[in-house]
């Protein structure tokens, strides 16, 4: 492909690849990814596995190359079991032929090994959370057996042991945010530029109803703490609607009362609707950016969420939400009654949505892609 990005011919021709974790479904990472499929429309997609039927057109135009793990028995809802696996397969892509590489990543995919010769960019959206900051969350005494557990902390070991090493077949770092930022810093002793992730907020129109129930969307996975969100409409019966589906799910359906309704994963016009039609949007997981209270917002509704992590980089204290400082049913209560409190503008927390727009990280990943290759080519 030609390298139509950078006004000096000296540097085409030249090759892209993408790496991509895993290709299971369009959640945040995934929408990064089509963006870059639209700035590099000729690359081909590396993947561990990947299930085309679950991807945007824009993806499934590209061509996919999936790992050995594709075709290990279960792999398709069990992909997760084969975790000590994912750097030998994320290693095993031959990406000789590439002169640039540009991976997103939240698991294994900036282990990926270029060529010597070859720029290598990684989109981060969080190390491996549940080998560093979040294995108890995911590992921990409720979720796993003390056999399994002891056998998943030994692989946790040698995980974050190539973790570490692998980080130096990265030329530049780029965090979805400053709380990522300060995690690669931590972890992996290098530094990040910081870009956010994109937001469809064209997609999504302003409501000034006043809603009647709380809404949250959510893989249900444990570090997303879904059970306070439960937890709290249940003591204040207050309806409560949950969009997504995941491995929590039937624990948590034993917590709800009658107040709250599973929905499973809708359609994205289905969700749109469903953040048109809330009071508000309830988001008491830590995350390293949350693509979700951006999307509420961008419908003129207010957000209550953790005052930890990626929340506290999206939502405006007292303008465009409301957060509470204790991860539990007691102090999200509290933070709801200081939401019902006041006044919202719509069009201001509208506003505000804009900023993370997804022209926005088209137009900075461009740029900062444009600078590193400008510079990798000086000093080849």
């Amino acid at each position: 492909m030609k390298l139509e990005l950078i006004s000096n011919p000296i540097y085409a021709p030249y090759r892209v690849a993408l790496v991509h974790d895993w290709l299971t479904g369009m959640r945040g990472g995934e929408k990064c990814l089509e963006v870059l499929c639209e700035l590099f429309p000729d690359a081909p997609i590396f993947t561990l596995l990947a299930y085309p039927e679950q991807l945007s057109r824009t993806i499934r135009r590209h061509e996919i190359r999936t790992s050995f793990l594709q075709r290990l028995p279960f792999a398709r809802n069990g992909y997760r079991n084969y975790l000590p696996l994912f750097p030998r397969a994320i290693e095993s892509f031959d990406l000789d032929e590439f002169d640039l590489v540009i991976s997103t990543s939240h698991a294994v995919a900036k282990g990926v090994i270029p060529a010597a010769r070859a720029l290598h960019v990684s989109y981060v959206h969080t190390p491996m959370r549940y080998i560093w900051n979040m294995f108890d969350a995911y590992f921990g005494k409720n979720q796993v057996g003390s056999i399994k557990r002891a056998f998943i902390g030994y692989a946790a070991k040698r995980l974050r042991r190539w973790d570490v090493a692998s980080f130096e077949r990265v030329d530049h770092f780029i965090a979805n945010s400053h709380h990522v930022r300060k995690r690669i810093e931590q972890y992996w002793q290098r530094t990040a530029e910081v870009i956010y992730p994109p937001v469809d907020v064209g997609r999504f129109q302003v409501s000034h109803e006043p809603g009647e129930y709380f809404l949250v969307v959510s893989a249900l996975v444990p570090y997303k703490r879904v059970d306070i969100a439960i937890e709290a409409c249940n003591k204040i019966h207050h309806p409560l609607r949950i969009i997504g589906d995941g491995p929590e799910k039937e624990r948590l359906k034993a917590l709800a009362g009658p107040t709250v309704r599973f929905e499973g994963w809708l359609s994205s016009d289905e969700i749109s609707a469903g953040f048109q039609h809330c009071k508000a949007l309830l988001f008491p997981g830590e995350e390293d950016f949350g693509i979700v209270p951006v999307e509420a917002m961008a419908c003129g509704k207010p957000v209550v969420a953790f005052g930890v992590g990626g929340a506290t980089e999206t939502v405006v204290e007292g303008q465009t939400g409301v957060f509470f400082r204790k991860q539990c049913a007691e102090a999200l209560i509290e933070a709801i009654r200081d939401l019902e409190s006041r006044t919202w503008r719509p069009e201001m927390i509208r506003k505000h949505a804009e900023s993370f727009d997804r022209e926005i990280y088209k137009h900075k990943m461009l740029e900062a892609i444009r600078l590193y290759w400008s510079n990798h080519c000086e000093n080849a």
